[in-house]
């Protein structure tokens, strides 16, 4: 796609919500899986009482940070999102924590929402249990090639399964409360079990108890992942971008909310049992169900209960929560090549990242996202329970620092602005954004204190990794600007070199090595002579012979070699031509003849490439190819559209 058809990838709303919300949303999927493992570590009792008290503390965070986001949409229309907030108002080192933050956690939520995707699909396809890295690893493979493909095409192939999705929670919700109401909603097939307390959570003090709480709470708000994302794909809205990423931004944090309490109340009234260890926590008639026994997730077991009796309901919500799941790892692939983007562009990351592919998506992007993802899936087999405990920490280091930094911008617009309505409004905002951080400060620390030992101590240690990574590729893009920088008084980088000694290096007379003489011929250089290497005696005078014969009007020089290297008598010749003469200029003129099929490379040596890398080290020594093409590569750079295909070999 051309570059001036970039408009047409732009997303109105309908096709923004399943791409960018996906991840939020899908959430709904395992977050209320999480809250049960951790409650269920002390009993059944527990989960049941509690688990929608823990979802309304997570609805009121998603509220808080839904509204604080709404704001850095305005604001920060770019694209940038935490990022940008945070490097504007805070500092770069902030803007580049946030950054390694939120890196990290685009590539948890391809490992978490594919791998429980996966788990999803398994309750209505048990072909895929024992399977799950294999499918899962292929699903990223698959999302990655849709992705290729631009974002607005993405978009369209992942809008029905996501609004399907939707449906079906909200619709399962609304069955669920009618027949609570009628008196028909039956018991789950775990309600008859008795969950068992895990081995030192048989009884819990206060203090004990309000930690395991905590826990359950910071494993819960894995619901909020994926807000942020809108802030960060601003720039791929149709126009007005930040009022139609607001509004996006809402319906996405309404109905992801409408979706997790119905699952909670629901899992309340069916009365589920869930733990982390089935075959020994859960006991039937005081014995353990043993490993034959297989557990279905909360959205598995609410959707038999709710549609007991209608077995075409079940596969539906199955199926539509794998897809969402897997989908939701959609949400990831077009934030982070967006934000690896803008921290290329300044200098943070490789430049190649910078750069959109021939569909106007970052491809470079892409791919690194797509194999990071696959090694952790790899990694830990595949399962949620423990990739999830790395998940969490970098969305809220990212949401608070953001909201530290837009306290900060609104006060030093407060500080400019003197119209009474447009400091009422700034004054509101500010607010909102107080809470928000103070909010996402406090969930932060909860995170950091219940899941560091349990993994999210990983999670830290990558973004600290990632962080003095993108530091050192700063460092080297500033040191590489600032040596190649031309000053007002340097005139050295303008003077014209004394005298140019041009060499032809020469294995063979054949037409590479005349055209490359007849080229360096043609640029009259000061001094002009033509260099083999003496590896073999008898073929070294065969050529010298020949050379003389055909009259060649440059003369030969032979260098000797007594361990057969050609690279090093080079090399070594080349530098004895400038010493003691700075101002010279050495070009090497090398003739190579152009290779089409891949196969064909096995046949011939390296030996161009070896010298040109020795001779790019050397000062004041220029290098030139000469090429000349064979008959196999004529239509290569039609069919691979670049000049680069093919290899080039010294022609020898």
């Amino acid at each position: 796609m051309r570059s001036d058809r970039l408009g047409e990838t732009l997303l109105p709303k309908k096709l923004a919500l399943p791409i960018f919300a996906s991840d939020a949303l899908s959430s709904v999927a395992y977050a209320p899986d999480e809250i049960f493992l951790t409650l269920g570590l002390a009993g059944g009792f527990l989960a049941l009482t509690h688990s929608w008290q823990i979802g309304l503390c997570v609805v009121a965070v998603m509220l808080v940070v839904v509204a604080s986001y709404r704001q850095n949409v305005h604001a920060y229309p770019s694209g940038g999102g935490d990022y940008e907030v945070a490097n504007t108002n805070l500092g770069p080192r902030a803007g580049l924590t946030v950054a390694s933050a939120l890196l990290v956690d685009y590539v948890l939520t391809v490992a978490v929402s594919i791998s429980s995707g996966v788990q999803n699909a398994a309750a209505a396809l048990p072909f895929i249990r024992g399977r799950e890295v294999v499918v899962a690893v292929g699903l990223v493979v698959l999302l990655t090639a849709m992705n290729l493909r631009g974002v607005r095409e993405s978009g369209k192939a992942f809008a029905i399964p996501v609004y399907a999705f939707m449906a079906s929670v909200i619709g399962m919700g609304v069955v669920g409360l009618v027949r609570e109401v009628t008196g028909t909603l039956p018991q789950a097939e775990s309600a008859k079990l008795t969950l068992a307390p895990e081995t030192g959570f048989e009884s819990l003090g206060g203090f004990a108890l309000m930690f395991l709480l905590l826990r359950a709470f910071s494993s819960g708000c894995a619901a909020l992942t994926g807000v942020e994302a809108i802030s960060n794909g601003v720039p791929a809205f149709k126009k007005p971008k930040s009022r139609n990423a607001a509004t996006t931004l809402l319906m996405m944090g309404l109905v992801a909310i409408t979706m997790l309490m119905s699952m909670l109340v629901l899992a309340k009234w069916t009365g589920i049992k869930y733990a982390e260890n089935p075959a020994k926590q859960l006991l039937l008639d005081g014995k353990p169900v043993g490993d034959t026994y297989v557990q279905d997730t909360i959205m598995g077991q609410v959707s038999k209960a709710v549609f007991s009796g209608f077995r075409p309901g079940v596969i539906i919500v199955s199926i539509v929560a794998g897809l969402i799941l897997v989908l939701a790892a959609n949400t990831a692939f077009n934030g982070f090549p967006v934000l690896g983007s803008i921290l290329a562009k300044d200098g943070y990351l490789p430049r190649q990242l910078h750069t959109r592919g021939d569909r106007l998506a970052f491809s470079n992007g892409i791919l690194i996202l797509a194999g990071a993802a696959a090694f952790l899936i790899i990694l830990y087999d595949a399962e949620v329970t423990k990739l999830i405990q790395l998940y969490i920490v970098g969305v809220f280091v990212s949401f608070t620092l953001s909201q530290t930094g837009m306290i900060r911008h609104w006060n030093r617009h407060l500080r400019l602005e003197r119209d009474p309505r447009a400091r009422a409004r700034m004054m509101r905002s500010r607010v909102i954004n107080a809470i928000g951080a103070t909010m996402s400060g406090l969930v932060l620390v909860v995170v950091l204190l219940t899941k560091f030992v349990h993994g999210a101590g990983y999670a830290i240690a990558a973004m600290v990794v990632l962080f003095f990574i993108m530091l050192r590729i700063h460092r080297h893009y500033e040191r590489v600007r600032e040596e190649l920088r031309v000053l007002e008084d340097d005139s050295e980088a303008q003077l014209l070199p004394s005298r140019v000694h041009a060499i032809v290096l020469v294995s063979k007379i054949h037409k590479p090595t005349l055209r490359a003489l007849a080229y360096a011929r043609a640029t009259r250089p000061n001094r002009l002579e033509a260099i083999t290497v003496n590896v073999e005696p008898d073929e070294t005078r065969a050529l010298q012979e020949e050379w003389d014969r055909r009259r060649i009007p440059v003369p030969l020089k032979a260098l000797d070699s007594p361990y057969r290297e050609i690279t090093r008598p080079v090399v070594e010749y080349v530098k004895s031509l400038r010493s003691g003469h700075p101002r010279d200029v050495v070009v090497v003129y090398i003739p190579e003849y152009v290779l089409g099929r891949w196969y064909e490379q096995v046949l011939h040596n390296q030996s161009a490439l070896r010298l040109k890398g020795r001779l790019l080290f050397t000062p004041g020594v220029m290098v030139a190819s000469v090429p000349w093409q064979l008959r196999s590569s004529e239509g290569v750079e039609e069919r691979l559209d670049g000049p680069t295909a093919g290899s080039v070999r010294l022609g020898q």
